[in-house]
């Protein structure tokens, strides 16, 4: 059974990424450690003790289409509700509707812990919150004083509609379209597919943000707007009022997340409409200006991808104890050096315990990696001028790496955590393949991870002329050098690693930056996706490293030290051959395109 690892949280939140120095100089107001500490405690006893006991039943029941109502597994409504009860969604929603307004550190370390109890039930307060968000950052003040308190109590959830079924990625082609009314409403009609949460019966209403076409806009994505239409029309003083033309046609059947309901919405069509004979079409309010909602809703999508790197890391986690606690458990043959009676347990074997520190080291660095993209998102909303955009720019450079190399890795370790099980975990009745069920979704929605390697390559490594990531690149190397400085033996030849490991994540940098300079943008796509998992080891050996400096008195120095030794001179080296593929692999791959003819 998971347990939520509150002290490897703390401890990367504070000394890793940073929160502990912004809360001593008072960056995030009275916010104390103490307080810090009983939310971090109070988030893990919740996961462990409600969430988690209900995620198998989560996974073997799934959502249910049920005379056009979706039901969700047993015991989750209740569930949903004691969440937000204990007013989880609003750790980070402004406090003039309900929030907490603390720091986006804390929420990511929460959701993580969610997520590692039942990936499938955090979906839902993750769309909600990324909901909340683009309606305070772009809605009107109606929209904002009749919606954002009951969706920031949770009493209302949100979703996120974008996706059609001819139009992925690719949303300039979408064909969902909103007509005006002269009553400063719009009347919405289409399908949208793959809406997460999109029906249920967890909470009273369901607020859905849409992207749809007015008739006269421009073609592309330059000719998109966001609109607010609630599953229930609200009345003026707060109350729920007739039900909207919008509904769940069909809920998906998927390899996992099986308690989540991804739902078909159908805008319009008529099955709920008003008795007096007006005309059709699911009633909808205007998100920002027209034509610009793809602009509303990346402020949804933006945190949305860091939460989503969230989730890899909580898979990641999840898996990695249960391949712990098993290999102490399971036994077979004799391990080198075993001096115990019969067969030692499995985790005696070099080949499992290599296996097992590997996943421990890549959830470690995934967890860091976004804890650093939030501490950088907090620091861009709690300082000013330079210094904010300083800090937006690295939010930038980071979310791309922390949404892809989070979830890769989530797919990863939750793959090693099968192989350690071995026969066992293909067995469902051990729980190790939902955890890959689960997090194989991960790096494909928000954008998937080859679309997030293109945005880190073509738009975040320009930022500022290159002089962003040129400048982080310059903080990892002090790091590494740090390392080398110590002169402790235990480090091994970590020091030299890392220092290789910058090295070669500087040099790529520098041919990608050259390579579109130049105009070689095909080049440079080549060698994204490479690139980006080379930027997130070196990230992660370099995190690792940096908390392994860090003598707190907790007794954990000694093995934060092994774990970042065994991350550089085991699975360090691939960045050198990383950096190869990002700068040689063009041409290869130009010349083998025949074979997909």
């Amino acid at each position: 059974m998971y347990k939520a690892p509150i002290e490897e949280i703390a401890f990367t939140l504070n000394h890793v990424a940073g929160l502990a120095d912004a809360v001593e100089i008072g960056r995030f107001g009275d916010l104390s450690s103490d307080l810090v500490n009983a939310i971090l405690d109070e988030a893990g006893r919740f996961a462990t003790n409600e969430i988690a006991p209900l995620g198998e039943i989560g996974d073997n029941q799934g959502a249910r289409l049920i005379d056009g109502e979706v039901k969700t597994p047993d015991g989750w409504p209740e569930l949903y509700r004691h969440w937000r009860e204990g007013g989880w969604n609003g750790l980070t929603a402004p406090e003039a509707f309900g929030g907490q307004h603390l720091p986006h550190m804390l929420n990511v370390a929460a959701l993580e812990m969610w997520n590692s109890a039942s990936m499938a039930f955090a979906l839902a307060p993750t769309l909600t919150m990324g909901a909340i968000e683009a309606i305070a950052a772009h809605g009107s003040e109606v929209l904002k004083e009749k919606y954002l308190e009951k969706m920031v109590s949770g009493e209302w959830t949100g979703t996120m509609n974008l996706t059609e079924p001819h139009a992925g990625s690719d949303l300039g082609v979408l064909k969902t379209r909103a007509e005006r009314r002269g009553d400063g409403t719009y009347r919405i009609f289409g399908q949208k597919i793959f809406i997460t949460w999109g029906e249920h019966d967890a909470a009273d209403n369901i607020i859905h943000l849409v992207l749809a076409r007015l008739p006269d806009a421009p073609a592309g994505t330059r000719g998109i707007s966001l609109f607010l239409v609630p599953k229930f029309l609200v009345d003026d003083d707060g109350s729920l009022g007739a039900r909207n033309d919008v509904f769940c046609h069909s809920i998906e059947h998927k390899l996992g997340i099986h308690g989540a309901p991804t739902c078909t919405m159908i805008y319009g069509d008529g099955r709920f409409h008003p008795e007096n004979g007006e005309e059709k079409g699911a009633i909808g309010w205007l998100i920002g200006e027209e034509n610009k909602g793809l602009a509303c809703m990346f402020t949804m999508m933006n945190n949305a991808r860091l939460a989503v790197g969230m989730q890899g890391v909580a898979i990641a986690e999840a898996a990695t104890q249960k391949a712990i606690a098993y290999a102490h458990e399971r036994t077979q043959g004799r391990a080198p050096g075993w001096t115990g009676e019969g067969m030692s347990p499995i985790v005696e074997h070099p080949d499992i315990a290599g296996t097992l520190i590997t996943m421990k080291a890549l959830t470690q660095g995934a967890r860091a990696i976004c804890y650093a993209c939030a501490y950088a998102i907090d620091m861009s909303h709690h300082t000013e001028g330079d210094e904010a955009r300083h800090w937006s720019e690295r939010a930038a450079l980071l979310t791309p790496v922390a949404k892809s190399f989070a979830t890769d890795i989530g797919v990863e370790v939750a793959s090693l955590g099968i192989q350690v099980h071995g026969g066992m975990g293909f067995i469902e009745e051990t729980g190790a393949a939902r955890y890959l069920r689960d997090a194989r979704i991960a790096p494909i929605y928000e954008g998937t991870n080859g679309i997030q390697a293109i945005d880190l390559v073509t738009r975040k490594l320009p930022l500022s002329s290159g002089e962003q990531v040129r400048g982080f690149i310059g903080e990892l190397k002090e790091i590494a050098e740090s390392v080398a400085a110590s002169n402790d033996t235990a480090f091994g030849e970590s020091g030299d690693r890392l220092r290789a490991a910058v090295a070669a994540l500087e040099a790529a940098t520098s041919w990608l930056l050259e390579a579109q300079a130049d105009g070689r943008s095909a080049d440079a796509l080549a060698g994204a996706t490479p690139y980006q998992r080379l930027f997130g080891l070196t990230l992660t050996g370099c995190y690792l490293a940096k908390g392994a400096l860090v003598d707190i008195g907790d007794g954990g120095m000694e093995k934060r030290v092994a774990l970042c030794r065994f991350m550089a001179e085991n699975l360090l080296a691939e960045t050198s051959a990383l950096k190869d593929r990002v700068i040689s692999g063009s041409a290869s791959l130009e010349a083998a395109r025949a074979i997909l003819a």
